[in-house]
């Protein structure tokens, strides 16, 4: 049986450094604020506003069964952590990332928690701060690797339903080649609309479900599985009504099926895994006997913030926080260094051996998707060797950047033979480092090999998710927001060995090295 704690006396001290403190956060912290109320109007992250709510409601509910300490208690933690996501808001504020400030919002949630309650108590409140990082949207380069992912998924399994229903399908890339209709497994079709709700729903589901640690990782892990599933089972119903009823039926259908009617049959699904692991519980309760839904008493428990105790530890910590907050104002800000370079249009005929064909124009949807401010694509020619030349600039990655091969061209159908990530600077005469990937990629019988590498502010980087932490340091340091990307590929004839395609591919790096800084400025 619950047991309420009786709640009198407020303490208006208190209730002043409390709000003090959530005002000079809410200035300080804006800019992350800000990037999550533009990432709540994408379709993937609209749930977005419903996860604070809930995670103030589980931190209510948990609260009745936290009693009132009225004796000293350790607030050194909550006042480490406070400054470790006071700095953390700063270096996104000052490289312009949004997405870091917001995760720092959260660590200033947490350290306030601990400062009020004390480091014993206050640290049993993790499930509902945790919970808040189902509001925030993904890194972008993590983003598009697990869109990629879901999106072959996805794909496979759809063709594979499609085919257990005798439905003749090729599946190419992301492509389902119905005959009649060719359908493009595209982002919006990967199931991350469902996946991060759903993510949500089963963490809750999991936090309120009574029983052992396994069972509970059990339900918040099936969440990926079940909605790329149902995700799956949608692309294969859509591959039926075209082939069954033809194409004009499929607008509809996929009106029905978008949004809250996969959610709820992932819902079902995540209900029905539960009911199962109950069968392997002593006696097999029922799935409502497994669940803690007692939510009465909320609105009692809210008034246990007027108890927060006026303590140095929290006055401190909304000084601090309101100071931030005005050095930030009267600050000039962020520095954005746009530096000197030239155009695309200007990049040299030949390079080393090498002649550079005419710039190919991008597909617009593609162009739209990469969102450089600058680029250039072209054939290079020697000798009737060929190798295919690519480089983008952007000039604010926080805003765009680089997307990173292994997502493009999984995408076009390619599969990877093999990537490694290498120095190659030794290969082509440079006795300082040139970190670059190298891969070898197929499409059926044809074999290409490329390699690739990140230009960021000088450096030459083969991990995109470095080039981003990269990215944080210049932005801060630097005032520099801008860099690229190089990729060539040459294609392995039959009559080619690695090695000659490899010789290729760092004689046309080699020419381009002392140029490339032009038009990606150091």
């Amino acid at each position: 049986m619950t047991t309420y704690t009786a709640i009198d006396g407020p303490r208006p001290a208190g209730i002043f450094w409390l709000a003090f403190a959530t005002l000079g956060a809410g200035v300080f912290f804006w800019h992350g604020i800000e990037t999550l109320l533009i990432a709540w109007q994408q379709p993937e992250y609209s749930h977005g506003p419903l996860i604070p709510v809930l995670s103030a409601i589980l931190f209510l509910r948990q609260l009745k069964d936290e009693p009132i300490i009225t004796g000293p208690v350790n607030r050194v933690p909550g006042l480490l952590l406070m400054v470790l996501s006071l700095i953390l808001a700063l270096f996104g504020k000052m490289a312009d990332i949004g997405d870091v400030t917001a995760y720092a919002l959260i660590l200033w949630i947490g350290a306030v928690l601990l400062i009020s309650f004390g480091w014993e108590q206050g640290r049993r409140f993790w499930p509902p701060i945790v919970h808040l990082a189902f509001m925030l949207p993904l890194p972008g380069v993590l983003y598009y690797k697990v869109s990629t992912d879901l999106q072959f998924i996805s794909s496979e399994l759809g063709v594979w339903f499609l085919r257990l229903m005798n439905v003749p399908v090729f599946l190419d890339g992301n492509v389902i080649d119905l005959g009649v209709l060719k359908l493009h497994v595209a982002e919006a079709c990967s199931g991350l609309r469902y996946l991060f709700p759903i993510l949500s729903f089963s963490y809750i589901f999991a936090v309120l479900f009574q029983g052992p640690m396994t069972h509970k990782a059990i339900l918040l892990l099936s969440a990926a599985p079940i909605s790329v599933l149902m995700n799956s089972v949608r692309i294969a119903l859509a591959g039926l009504i075209v082939q069954e009823f033809g194409e004009g039926h499929l607008e509809g259908f996929s009106h029905f099926f978008e949004g809250w009617v996969i959610f709820i049959l992932c819902v079902l699904l995540l209900f029905a895994l539960a009911r199962i692991l109950l069968l392997f519980r002593p006696g097999r309760p029922s799935l409502i006997d497994a669940m803690d839904l007692e939510f009465s008493g909320l609105v009692e428990q809210s008034r246990r913030l007027f108890l927060i105790e006026p303590s140095r530890a929290l006055a401190a910590a909304a000084v601090v926080t309101a100071l931030a907050s005005i050095a930030w104002q009267i600050s000039p800000g962020g520095r954005t260094v746009v530096p000197d370079r030239t155009a695309f249009a200007a990049f040299p005929a030949r390079v080393g051996d090498w002649a550079v064909g005419r710039n190919r124009p991008m597909d617009p949807q593609v162009a739209a998707i990469l969102d450089a401010d600058d680029y250039r694509s072209a054939v290079m020619t020697r000798d009737g060797a060929e190798v295919d030349l690519f480089v983008a600039w952007f000039s604010d990655q926080t805003k765009s950047g680089a997307h990173s091969p292994e997502i493009c061209l999984p995408s076009a159908g390619w599969e990877f033979e093999y990537i490694r990530r290498q120095d190659i600077g030794p290969k082509i005469g440079l006795t300082q480092p040139f970190m670059a990937n190298m891969m070898v990629i197929q499409f059926g019988t044809q074999r290409m090999m490329g390699i690739y590498w990140f230009e960021q502010n000088g450096r030459r980087i083969a991990w995109d998710s470095g080039s981003k932490f990269t990215l944080l340091w210049d932005g801060t340091v630097h005032g520099r927001r801008d860099g690229g990307i190089v990729r060539l590929l040459t294609p392995i004839g039959p009559d080619d060995t690695d090695a000659e395609a490899e010789a290729r591919l760092l004689d046309v790096v080699r020419g381009l090295e002392p140029v490339i800084s032009d038009f990606i400025p150091d």
